[in-house]
């Protein structure tokens, strides 16, 4: 192959083998569902609100993502040169970059929160919201530097094949993130309650028989000190497998609505879904990190350490794999509902908690379908409310 197409055809070939990953994965169900008008349940009023916040909220978002690339285009044309020792010059050039991308994107952050508070969705101080910002750049700074670290060193000893532990090591992180995470950075943030004796915990224990699911530990998190939106999510494998439920949702839905929350939930425990991403990733992580690997040293400089390459590599790369695993995420959160539905037999449950927490969240019910096709990670409003319309009791 020519010299001049080699790079190109390891950037299609990523893609390729991404998005083949989602089609060898993704739920071949397909889930009928009936064409609903926004306002046949959201009046006008509701929606242009919802559409100016969010379109404000999609530019500051798009604005931090071009001044971080801003920083790390000009870090590359700066790097630092290796020196004699390169692996402490990689771990604290990549701390650097956590630090000088966190301070610049700043003040849009802080615009966002604003507008975010005005529309009633933020309940946290601005001292809170600060001593959070430096717990999180910290926390990413510190695993920042170790990657660095590592970097420096496996490019060292393998030299232009480093992809090829760097996909090991990536996976591995990931596996290892996922597990220790619920246990380890989530109560950094937030306090964790094991779900107390009542009639919720009895709905999560009920949902779990029937569905013969092994639940792991059901969690309430204080999420109301930050913020008045609700949701719920699973996260952790193995031992720190767990449900966790935001204690806006407990408080604010009713308990048909919160059970079909529950039962969506457990949907991805039944179908081990966060393992199957962690597999997804472990195909697709040999091929992009090639990808990686093959871009960043066309701009490493001579003698430079190669870390804020690697950085940008990643930073324009990323979206394009994301906006492929998001096709995945959908259809993962198609098959949730569609649990959800058949283990409570409530779709009515469901068109109310979908205009409920879509009003409670400021979300966008309908929103441009360029932008659901980039960053959607569930079907949008009007999708899962026609989901539920379209359910026929067995």
């Amino acid at each position: 192959m020519p010299q001049r197409l080699r790079l190109p055809a390891v950037l299609v070939g990523a893609l390729v083998v991404a998005e083949a990953a989602v089609l060898l994965m993704r739920p071949r169900e397909r889930y009928p569902r009936e064409q609903v008008e926004p306002r046949a349940y959201f009046s006008a009023r509701e929606l242009e609100r919802a559409k100016a916040f969010r379109n404000g909220q999609f530019l500051l978002f798009a604005g931090q993502t071009a001044l971080e690339l801003v920083v790390l285009v000009v870090a590359v044309r700066r790097a630092p040169r290796a020196g004699r020792r390169p692996v402490v010059t990689g771990a604290l050039t990549a701390a650097a970059l956590v630090g000088v991308t966190t301070v610049v994107a700043l003040p849009l952050r802080a615009v966002a929160r604003e507008r975010a508070t005005d529309v009633g969705l933020v309940t946290q101080s601005w001292g809170g919201w600060g001593v959070d910002v430096v717990k999180g750049t910290a926390i990413s700074a510190a695993l920042a530097a170790g990657g660095g670290a590592l970097l420096v060193l496996v490019i060292g000893r393998f030299g232009r094949r480093w992809w090829i532990p760097g996909a090991a090591g990536i996976t591995g992180f990931a596996v290892v993130f996922t597990f220790l995470g619920p246990v380890v950075l989530d109560p950094v943030f937030n306090k964790f309650t094991p779900l107390p004796a009542g009639a919720t915990r009895d709905d999560v224990l009920a949902l779990a028989r029937k569905a013969g699911v092994d639940v792991g530990q059901v969690y309430e998190v204080d999420a109301s000190r930050r913020t008045t939106a609700a949701n719920a999510y699973v996260n952790g494998i193995g031992h720190t497998k767990r449900v966790v439920l935001y204690d806006t949702l407990l408080k604010d839905f009713t308990p048909a609505e919160t059970r079909l929350v529950i039962a969506h939930e457990l949907g991805h425990v039944h179908y081990r879904d966060v393992p199957h991403g962690l597999l997804w990733l472990a195909l697709v992580a040999p091929f992009a990190t090639l990808a990686l690997a093959r871009v960043s040293e066309r701009m490493t400089l001579p003698g430079a350490t190669a870390v804020p390459a690697v950085a940008l590599s990643l930073a324009l790369l990323s979206p394009a794999i994301t906006v492929i695993s998001n096709q995945l995420s959908r259809g993962i959160e198609r098959r949730a509902d569609d649990f959800a539905l058949r283990m409570t037999g409530e779709p009515d449950a469901m068109v109310g908690f979908e205009r409920r927490i879509t009003l409670q969240n400021v979300g966008d019910p309908d929103p441009p379908a360029w932008r659901q096709f980039l960053l959607g990670t569930h079907p949008d409003t009007m999708e899962r409310i026609g989901q539920a319309l379209a359910y026929e009791s067995p």
